[in-house]
């Protein structure tokens, strides 16, 4: 794990960097960029629309791509991954695709207080189409999930589940083992999706063990390009889903008085996909399995535990997440004194460290707390001791600068 920072272009480019936003979007390695390119130079084509040899081998990729995104996941069926923009698209899916053909007024959505908005205005938007019913799971003082407060809710409505693996903010990783059995017990006909966002990237997943009936990710959180989201869905919900957008590539058949959906996972893919996209995912996700996802968790556990003993020591400092390391991120949202979130990021940038200011697209959460924003550390494979102690240096640097 050492080694690993030579194989990032970036850090090459910029040698004083110390990057700690990978929560927001990761840096890619020299073999994702290189395969991209390989697309445009070698078989930049479209797919499944022609006999050709170019267009044959950029099918081949793509659907390669498929086969270890659903292989990476524990799917099995690659025809029950479909490949989105990004996570936010892959939850819109679900709400207009799902939600909005079988949901009807009155009708439960579970959702929690820690919730990225990506996971919570789509359903604001079925709330106001359909008159669904939004109730937000509680955090515990200790940054935990209340997910037993469900039992205070009509449980006979609740149609469907949605929350997330592990918060962009606080870095609480949910443990769905426990979670969705209980779940299920309480409400044995909904449905439950999961925002795997901040999850697949760091841990191994597998999306049968856990039984989630919905699962999103993101490509650009994971080493992968940008503009690449992932849906994995049970096959009979595919099945009985509407396609959120329609047109080319999705049809069976196309008469002036009616269309037909193609078969899985097609039926879902409308237009030109964004090819070299899917198929960098498929070398991130070849990367990552090199190293072994046993192996990047638990550098990143050494990382987190280390950062949280010196991130404690810091006087007039608040960290927003768990105190220990036990099913955590390596995510530090906190706050100096009452220094605004975006100085803080500033003085930090002054030092070369690249971390978020702001509400992090979880307004809710924040709100909670009695936050408008906070400065978020994030960890990923790439970053070292070295990189927190530059960190804790920095934010020295702020109090000093701010007089605190």
């Amino acid at each position: 794990m050492k080694n690993v920072k030579k194989d990032f272009p970036i850090f090459k480019n910029h040698p004083n960097l110390i990057y700690l936003d990978s929560a927001a979007t990761s840096q890619k390695p020299q073999s994702v960029i290189d395969k991209v390119s390989e697309v445009y130079l070698q078989y930049n084509s479209n797919i499944h629309r022609a006999v050709y040899d170019l267009s044959q081998t950029a099918t081949d990729a793509f659907e390669t791509s498929r086969q270890r995104v659903a292989k990476f996941i524990g799917a099995g069926d690659p025809s029950e991954i479909i490949f989105t923009g990004n996570t936010t698209e892959s939850i819109n899916l679900v709400t207009y695709g799902w939600a909005r053909k079988l949901l009807k007024k009155g009708d439960v959505i579970v959702l929690s207080e820690m919730e990225h908005h990506s996971n919570i205005v789509p359903w604001l938007q079925l709330k106001k189409e359909i008159g669904a019913r939004l109730l937000f799971l509680p955090v515990t003082k200790d940054f935990r999930l209340d997910y037993k407060a469900v039992e205070a809710y009509p449980t006979s409505k609740i149609k469907l589940f949605a929350l997330t693996h592990a918060s962009n903010v606080l870095g609480t990783i949910n443990p769905l083992e426990t979670i969705i059995p209980y779940f299920r017990k309480i409400a044995p006909k909904a449905k439950i999706l999961i925002d795997g966002a901040q999850s697949v990237p760091h841990f191994s997943v597998d999306v049968k063990k856990i039984d989630a009936d919905f699962f999103a990710f993101s490509s650009h959180k994971m080493l992968g390009p940008s503009g690449v989201g992932v849906l994995y869905a049970k096959k009979e919900l595919l099945e009985e889903m509407e396609p959120m957008r329609t047109g080319g590539h999705m049809i069976k058949k196309v008469t002036k008085e009616f269309a037909t959906w193609a078969d899985l996972p097609n039926k879902f893919e409308s237009g030109t996909a964004n090819i070299e996209g899917v198929i960098g995912l498929g070398t991130a996700i070849e990367y990552l399995e090199k190293i072994g996802m046993k192996h990047i968790e638990q550098y990143e556990n050494e990382l987190t535990v280390y950062a949280l003993e010196k991130l404690h020591k810091i006087k007039n400092f608040k960290l927003f997440g768990p105190k220990d390391a036990k099913n955590r991120l390596g995510v530090f949202a906190f706050a100096v004194g009452k220094v605004h979130t975006h100085d803080a990021a500033e003085i930090l940038n002054r030092s070369h460290v690249a971390v978020r200011s702001g509400h992090h697209c979880a307004q809710l959460l924040l709100e909670h707390f009695g936050v408008t924003g906070t400065t978020r550390a994030s960890l990923y494979l790439y970053n070292t001791k070295d990189d927190i102690d530059k960190l804790v240096e920095g934010i020295e640097s702020v109090k000093k600068t701010f007089k605190i």
